[in-house]
């Protein structure tokens, strides 16, 4: 029995030995993704994303047995940075949450970020869809906490979850740039602290302030946690669901898949053509351009469109010789 169907059959090691596959890449990972596509559509994604610092991995451990208090079952997907120097990651989340490892309804993995921008791992998106398969009801995904980075969790997930917390040099640290827009719920986490309610009032002030949320039909909720306790968890939980049954009363869920479908698409398209121009590109090509552009006697958007010139001549003729039309 392959991989696939023993994932489909409910085989935890199969989950785990999948995701390594993803994160391997190439072609048996295309090949896994194409058989279990099928089997997937059926999770609610929750993206949780914020600061360093506002206590995300604590938020989803409690949001992890709130769920499962609910009979749904959870798969983490925690996305940890990854060292410059050594390219090795802590993967810390998967220490802190080791607690949950027994439960059979909860499926948690840690992914290094190898570097990637916008908070997530290359891989991210296929190991949800293996998360998925496995029939999990709910994916969280907690993003690496790189800060105003972190809006590609936008890409992947159909709720988002922004977490801030008080007393962090900067009451509105974690909303700056993209991510008070593609918040669909905000957690102001630590709430025990000094500053709580001045957080709490520069997000409501913020989105009275906004049009996005009505434009949207859903205005996101501001919900008080001190996760490290276990307060609130169940309030974000009810706003989750919430949000769940707006997006599909409304017909956003629809919309929201597509836009996820559209996203994807488009940076597969760009990792796979990046990949083939370099393929096809001459080493003393590459270096020539470079030193051309380095030595400011070439501008690098004419550097690139002679490469993109170059690279398409090089397939048109591919084509010829196959009896295709260019």
């Amino acid at each position: 029995m392959g991989l696939v169907d023993r994932l489909l059959s409910g085989d935890r090691r199969a989950a785990a030995q999948l995701v390594t596959l993803m994160e391997d890449g190439g072609p048996p990972a295309r090949e896994a993704v194409a058989a279990l596509y099928p089997h997937t559509g059926h999770a609610h994604i929750v993206g949780v994303t914020g600061s360093p610092g506002t206590g995300k991995s604590t938020l989803v451990y409690e949001l992890a047995k709130e769920f499962r208090s609910r009979d749904k079952t959870v798969g983490i997907v925690a996305v940890d940075p990854t060292s410059p120097f050594s390219g090795g990651a802590l993967l810390g989340d998967r220490i802190r949450m080791q607690k949950l490892s027994t439960d059979e309804g909860i499926f948690i993995r840690s992914m290094a970020s190898r570097g990637q921008l916008g908070g997530l791992a290359r891989a991210t998106g296929d190991a949800i869809k293996v998360l998925d398969a496995f029939g999990r009801d709910i994916v969280m995904v907690e993003t690496v906490g790189a800060g105003q980075s972190e809006v590609e969790i936008a890409r992947a997930a159909h709720t988002v979850i922004v977490v801030d917390a008080p007393g962090l040099g900067d009451d509105i640290q974690a909303i700056k740039a993209g991510l008070f827009e593609i918040a669909d719920i905000f957690v102001v986490n630590k709430a025990d602290r000094e500053g709580a309610d001045r957080t709490l009032l520069t997000l409501r002030m913020m989105l009275d302030m906004g049009e996005g949320s009505r434009e949207r039909g859903w205005r996101p909720p501001l919900v008080k946690t001190v996760a490290l306790q276990g307060e609130g968890s169940a309030l974000v939980a009810d706003a989750v669901e919430q949000h769940l049954a707006h997006l599909k009363e409304s017909g956003q869920l629809h919309i929201r898949s597509m836009r996820l479908a559209e996203e994807e698409l488009r940076r597969i398209l760009g990792q796979e053509l990046l990949s083939r121009l370099l393929d096809e590109i001459r080493e003393e090509q590459w270096e020539f351009l470079t030193k051309e552009v380095a030595e400011r006697e070439l501008d690098p958007y004419t550097a690139a469109d002679n490469l993109l010139a170059s690279f398409f001549q090089a397939t048109a003729g591919v084509d010829e010789r196959r009896g295709y039309e260019s």
